[in-house]
């Protein structure tokens, strides 16, 4: 689910160009996408830094300098300041987890995740989840299915999440 703030001066030129936009979990209620979070939390993201709102598909696969992750106000966030030059390695991946490809999350169990993965945002509504998570290379998420891997591929700013370990689901 996508948010945007923009100044409150009318007058100002670059009002939308340099705008906010956040980006959060959500579940289709009813035929709508809706916010139903457990977990709340924001991706931040600004136009000053180089993300495009009209074309927010170009910033898949793409590396970002980041400010350090927070949690204000009680909610979970992480600015991502800048679009880095195409090549470099990240040391996270924001990764979204639903479902209908991981299998529902194991959440509120022990060992759910591995400790080097940060839940920002969790939404659930019924069956339906959501979870948007930063996770480093080789980092591990367990659903009913079993144990998905974060797996870097041969270009190092691109991952997928591969299921390793099915027997762990029944444990």
């Amino acid at each position: 689910m996508w948010r945007t703030r923009f100044s409150k001066n009318e007058h100002d030129l670059n009002r939308f160009a340099l705008g906010a936009y956040f980006n959060t979990t959500g579940v289709m209620v009813n035929g709508h996408v809706r916010q139903r979070p457990l977990i709340l939390g924001y991706a931040k993201f600004n136009g000053a830094g180089g993300f495009d709102p009209n074309f927010p598909s170009r910033m898949i696969n793409r590396v970002f300098e980041c400010a350090d992750r927070c949690v204000w106000n009680g909610e979970n966030k992480v600015l991502f300041r800048r679009v880095l030059p195409r090549g470099q390695v990240p040391d996270f991946f924001l990764v979204v987890a639903r479902p209908d490809v991981t299998g529902r999350l194991l959440m509120g169990s022990e060992v759910w995740r591995s400790d080097d993965t940060w839940l920002l945002a969790f939404s659930e509504d019924g069956q339906r989840q959501e979870a948007m998570l930063l996770m480093p290379a080789h980092a591990w998420i367990r659903s009913v299915l079993g144990t998905f891997v974060l797996e870097p591929r041969s270009t190092p700013w691109i991952a997928t999440l591969r299921l390793q370990d099915c027997a762990t689901a029944a444990r």
